[in-house]
């Protein structure tokens, strides 16, 4: 007899409807990740008990961790769905959205809180135009290797679903932000744009309402240390203010 696989999906019809949850039941395969057993169950949308039902809706592309997209909450826990192995998790697995985003259907979330935060620290590097100009500025090696693990950010929002400051009474700007703007404040061309990123930083919602959870940095798929951008932007923030204060 084959073995079988048991699930429980939250789902949501639409943005402003009552969540409900459907059962399934899919037949055993060795390798199969979430995603996977959710293409699986789309061949024929059915619930555990025969039901006819229509395929759950998700986001997803890459398949291999690095857009970011099919971030959901697998068996209570915030984590990317292309990772997380059947066989390694406890059943029923119990498939649900993210918390911290406003419900588009299903388990696909809206993720606009966090691409506004990215704009509030303006997130990139201007330019003035596309021609070129020769070899760019080199970095120390030490610098260069932290700067690579900020750039490894995916923007999957597990780090904002897990925060105990994110909520409907904050406008907090999250960690994946703070880690864009230590990111981009440490390059030797966006250093020029660095107190832009501060004064962001330093406005409501900004660096002062972190609560030091620390739950951001055991969330990242990525091990992003952004507990550690979190203290170094603090503390930027702080000297930018005194220079401010001083009339320096």
């Amino acid at each position: 007899m084959t073995a079988k696989i048991a699930f429980r999906v939250k789902r949501q019809d639409t943005p402003t409807s009552a969540p409900y949850w459907e059962e399934y039941e899919i037949s055993h395969r060795p390798g199969l990740n979430v995603v996977s057993a959710l293409m699986e169950i789309a061949k024929d949308p059915k619930t555990r008990d025969g039901r006819p039902t229509s395929p759950v809706v998700y986001d997803r592309a890459c398949l291999e961790e690095v857009c970011g997209s099919c971030a959901m909450r697998i068996n209570g826990v915030s984590r990317m769905a292309c990772t997380a192995l059947i066989d390694q998790l406890e059943q029923p697995v119990r498939l649900e959205p993210m918390a911290k985003f406003s419900v588009l259907r299903d388990l696909s979330v809206d993720r606009q809180p966090m691409f506004d935060a990215l704009k509030r620290v303006r997130a990139w590097i201007p330019i003035d135009g596309t021609h070129d100009l020769g070899p760019g500025p080199r970095m120390a090696e030490a610098e260069r290797r932290l700067a690579y693990e900020y750039s490894r950010c995916i923007t999957c929002g597990n780090c904002l679903d897990v925060c105990p400051q994110i909520n409907d009474r904050s406008n907090f700007i999250g960690a994946s932000a703070i880690g864009q703007a230590r990111l981009f404040n440490s390059h030797p061309t966006g250093a020029g744009n660095a107190a832009e990123r501060l004064e962001a930083l330093m406005a409501d919602g900004g660096i002062d309402d972190c609560g030091n959870a620390q739950n951001c940095v055991r969330a990242c798929p990525k091990e992003i240390p952004l507990t550690t951008a979190i203290a170094e932007m603090y503390r930027a923030c702080t000297v930018h203010g005194l220079k401010k204060l001083l009339g320096g």
